[in-house]
């Protein structure tokens, strides 16, 4: 750069002090604010405007504060920050605080020169975040220039908005009702994915053959694939649709200088073929070598993240000797989950329509069967719709029986099973919920009189008394509600869950509002009808909402936030269905300890029972005895499924042919001990799955990176960034300072909500845009959560939370506007501008004059990736304190400048005294410059050395880093304190010399 202004020096330029980034050159400077994020980057020309060299001012004697105001000035400064100098470039401008245990996946990534992991961390966990910090990281650093996320339609809008929200970046979904427009927009042979270097796409539609070759030929250098189990082939059976997405990810994978990011809760799920095929993705070498060898682990453990809850609840433990310097980190999960098997059971009425359902159904399998194999498989899925549907509703029966089988039209036995398995089934993988939740049909134009007059007799029964399920519910969700829970009820079809919210619409007390969510709406459409549900609850302490919904919210979205228990209204036929409806709400960020479970099931239907005791019950217990769940064997659970439904059909047509009750009742027992002996099957096959599972997770433990080494890293990133009790106080401090009114929640949670009305109009101006998503109420009180993962209108006690950074910036700025205050009363003025650059106090803390200084440093970092050198501008404020006067400084230890911090003021400063003390240290600070130049070189080889130790797994990383002090420092902030005065030292006992 020919230039006069270098890379990391101050100009003034616009009424402002910006500083000199990298990307200038001679005729055009790229600058950035001081402490300013990116997104406030200007070019400026000088042949045009005029630029002058600066200096950063000093603090004024005059313009004194409290003894509160260096903890709040440096705190506001350090939120601020944008660009730390450390070694994760990204994590001082994303929105959310990842947990210790999440910058495991981020340590493991930046030891790679190109990025192939496997994320397979359990539900709940955090795997969207671990795979954003990794993404934003590579492309803060310039390692990647585009990202694609690979996910099922269903789930695209949730991972734009948490990529937007989160991370800042800001990517265009690519679907099948998005595609055309976004091509409408392209100039002549341009790619979408050339003109959008960010994109969300769904791997359904780009698989296809139309898509997949301009997709490979122009895929981004990063892609992270969400639900990866769903996108390998275990063999040449597995379905075509699977078959498609793995070809895809094999093409996209076989650049060997893309980044690529698998991430997935269930990996291995007892398929070895399945899960060596996925590791083959990440790395060849994978697909064949021994796991269990020493190499085999090692090879692994580079690109493989494996943990449950139990791994990272208490990730950084006092055990590992982090209790005194504050880094010892729980994660809050709910304790557990209560499970509740509550039963009904039929009504007259009921019982009669179910009845003669199964005795039509018996004689149509029975009948098809001489006629055929195409014509049976067709009776037996449209039987298996009827039962399904009659357990569920009487409107989801009365569709099912005025509906035209799917399976009637097909031309095979094969293609009817093709044609009704997925609607009378449930499949786990989250690719095949769409469209899967409406009821199917049963009517396969046979018998159509005798159908109809069993649909008319379901009408009947819609919101009576017969519907004694209904009631049950109704009863079960009224205690919930009793007990301060917000449930959410899982139906298994559309019409269900219309019914359902609709007759408890009502019926649960005046101030509970009850909505449904089904596959009738979008996934965008869902997200909003959740939050309507939740604003129209309100703030009412006493207010309850019920969500009503199928299957269509059981996979990806979160729900934690807004409710707390799961009532099962209908029972899976595959319990890892339950788990995943259960895991919505049972994940990070719940605030309750017990997740209440209630699982509704007929206690003579004659389907319920069977499946309750040998599938969900069989699940749970793999579930707490492992601490994950283990899916269950298809071919095994539909084996079982098919054996109790055929003992349902069959039994009303056998007891009509036999007369004798001892033949009837033996009969019962043949086909119960059917049923019993491929259940036995399963179980035998099930707990061979979870040993599998067991031994996996215990041979694949993450062990590349150590506990250790993830202290030391979470040590400096808070040390430059802020720890969380720093923000909460800060946050208290400055909205009590400013006229705010805060009320502390019940319960000891540290929350507590603030009354921002009376603050002063530029703060409740710089707060509306960012507190309530956007749609703040100026006289809305603002709730401030502990912990990071808050629901919308609420705002994290987290240094990026959107919130906490307006009233950082407003009370920064109100400081280094050195203004006078108009001539207003002394605490008002304080109140106003509750930070400030200098500060006289008397304390007891010290026993001589000790001063303070608040330091910012700006360091110019060339950092080597796969690309070439990047050039960077980054910052780091530190606090330096000696004792006596400037020419004389003795210098104390960071720590104990740090404690300075809490020192409170003892005894009242005369304004005209402090004025002179504070002129005579600002006078002498030159003999200071250099051991503030002496301190800068030590931040820079700590800094060198953390870049260094962050990449020392790859040699090629780490040539070429650099790290380079811009002189010379900004002196930000001045505080003297002195030993209170003889007379008020007689009242207390001495102080010790020196820093407390």
């Amino acid at each position: 750069m020919t230039t006069s202004h270098a890379t990391g020096s101050l100009v003034s330029v616009r009424g402002r002090d910006w500083v000199v980034l990298p990307e200038s050159a001679s005729d055009m400077l790229v600058l950035r604010p001081l402490g300013g994020a990116d997104d406030d980057i200007a070019a400026v020309f000088p042949a045009f405007e005029e630029v002058r060299s600066a200096e950063f001012a000093p603090p004024s004697p005059a313009d004194l504060g409290n003894h509160r105001a260096a903890g709040l000035f440096r705190s506001a400064l350090r939120i601020g920050f944008r660009s730390g100098a450390g070694p994760f470039r990204s994590l001082a401008g994303i929105a959310v605080e990842p947990r210790a245990y999440q910058l495991v996946p981020l340590m493991m990534a930046l030891r790679q020169k190109t990025v192939r992991m496997l994320i397979s961390d359990d539900v709940g966990i955090g795997k969207t975040v671990e795979a954003g910090l990794i993404a934003s990281e590579l492309l803060a650093q310039g390692s990647a220039r585009g990202l694609a996320v690979l996910c099922s339609p269903a789930l695209a809008e949730q991972w734009q908005e948490e990529l937007r929200t989160k991370f800042g970046i800001d990517a265009e979904l690519v679907l099948a009702s998005t595609v055309s427009k976004l091509e409408r927009g392209l100039d002549l042979g341009q790619s979408l994915f050339d003109r959008h270097p960010h994109v969300v796409v769904s791997t359904d539609f780009i698989k296809s053959t139309r898509h997949r070759d301009d997709f490979v030929k122009h895929c981004p250098d990063l892609v992270i694939v969400d639900e990866a189990h769903t996108c390998v082939a275990a063999d040449e059976n597995s379905s075509v649709q699977n078959q498609l997405r793995y070809e895809l990810l094999q093409r996209v994978a076989a650049d060997p200088g893309r980044h690529l990011l698998l991430v997935t809760a269930t990996p291995h799920s007892g398929k070895e073929s399945a899960f060596r095929n996925l590791l083959g993705l990440v790395r060849p070498e994978l697909t064949k070598v021994d796991l269990a060898s020493e190499e085999g682990r090692k090879l692994l453990a580079a690109h493989f993240v494996h943990r449950k809850r139990a791994d990272v609840r208490q990730f950084l433990t006092v055990n590992d000797g982090l209790a005194d310097n504050g880094l010892a980190e729980e994660t809050t999960f709910p304790s557990d989950r209560h499970f509740k098997d509550e039963t009904y059971r039929l009504s007259p009425a009921y019982r009669a329509l179910l009845d003669d359902a199964i005795a039509y159904a018996g004689e149509r399998v029975t009948a098809a069967g001489d006629r055929g194999k195409r014509e049976a498989r067709i009776a037996w899925w449209s039987a298996i719709a009827l039962l399904r549907s009659l357990v569920s509703s009487p409107r989801a029966a009365a569709q099912t029986l005025r509906t035209r089988s799917a399976a009637a039209t097909a031309a095979t036995a094969e293609e009817a099973d093709k044609l009704g398995a997925p609607l009378t089934s449930d499949s786990a993988d989250s690719d095949t919920l769409e469209g899967l939740d409406v009821a199917p049909g049963a009517e396969t134009g046979e018998a159509g009189a005798r159908l109809a007059e069993l649909a008319d007799r379901a009408t009947r029964l819609e919101g009576t008394a017969a519907d004694l399920k209904l009631a049950a519910l109704t009863k079960h969700l009224k205690a919930l509600l009793a007990d301060g829970y917000h449930p959410i009820v899982f139906c298994r079809y559309i019409p269900t869950a219309e019914y359902v919210a609709e007759h408890l619409d009502g019926k649960l007390g005046r101030k509970t509002v009850v909505r449904a969510v089904t596959g009738t709406l979008s996934p965008q459409q869902r997200l909003q009808r959740i939050e309507e549900l939740a604003d129209e609850a309100g703030d009412d302490p006493a207010a309850r909402r019920v969500l009503v919904a199928t299957d269509c919210l059981s996979e990806g979205v979160n729900l934690q936030h807004h409710f707390d228990a799961v009532v099962h209204y209908d029972l899976a036929w595959n319990p890892t269905r339950h788990d995943q409806r259960e895991g919505r709400v049972d994940r990070y960020g719940q605030k309750r300890d017990i997740v209440k479970v209630i699982t509704l099931y007929g206690e003579d239907n004659g389907i319920d029972g069977k499946v309750l005791e040998v599938l969900i019950e069989k699940h749970r217990q793999i579930r707490k005895d492992l601490g994950i769940s283990v899916s269950v064997p298809d071919a095994a659970s539909s084996g079982v499924t098919d054996a109790i439904v055929e003992w349902l059909l069959m039994r009303n047509r056998r007891r009509e042919r036999e007369v004798h009750r001892g033949q009837d009742a033996l009969f019962g027992l043949e086909e119960l001990r059917a049923i019993d002996e491929k259940a036995a099957a399963l179980e035998a096959e099930w707990n061979s799955a979870a040993e599998r599972e067991k031994t996996s997770r215990s041979r694949f433990a993450q062990r590349s990176i150590h506990p250790e080494e993830v202290a030391r890293e979470v040590a400096a990133i808070r040390d430059a960034l802020g720890r969380a009790g720093e923000i909460r106080d800060f946050v208290r401090h400055a909205l009590t300072a400013l006229d705010g009114v805060l009320r502390d929640d019940t319960g000891g949670t540290g929350d507590f909500t603030a009354d921002v009305s009376g603050t002063p109009a530029g703060l409740r101006d710089s707060l509306a845009p960012v507190a309530g998503g956007g749609a703040v109420d100026p006289g809305r009180p603002i709730p401030f959560r502990t912990t990071a993962a808050v629901a919308r209108g609420e705002a994290a006690l987290v240094r990026t939370d959107p919130v906490v950074g307006a009233l950082a910036g407003y009370v920064l700025n109100a400081a280094l506007e050195n203004q006078p205050d108009g001539g207003e009363p002394g605490d008002r003025a304080t109140r106003r501008r509750p930070a400030r650059r200098c500060g006289v106090v008397r304390t007891r803390a010290v026993g001589t004059r000790t001063t303070l200084l608040l330091v910012r440093y700006r360091f110019h970092l060339t950092l080597p990736s796969r690309v070439g050198e990047r050039q960077l501008v980054a910052e780091d404020a530190r606090l330096l304190a000696f004792r006596g006067s400037p020419a004389n400084a003795e210098w104390l230890p960071a720590e104990d400048a740090l404690t300075l911090l809490d020192a409170t003021a003892d005894e009242n400063t005369d304004p005209a005294f402090g004025e002179r003390t504070m002129g005579r240290v600002l006078g002498g600070l030159p003999a200071v410059a250099t051991h503030l130049e002496e301190y800068g070189e030590q931040l820079r080889l700590e800094l060198l050395d953390s870049h260094r130790r962050v990449r020392s797994a790859s040699g090629e990383i780490v040539r070429g880093l650099e790290v380079v002090t811009q002189k010379p420092a900004d002196v930000l902030g001045v505080y003297v304190y002195l030993p209170v005065s003889d007379a008020a030292a007689s009242t207390a006992a001495p102080a010790a010399g020196g820093a407390a």
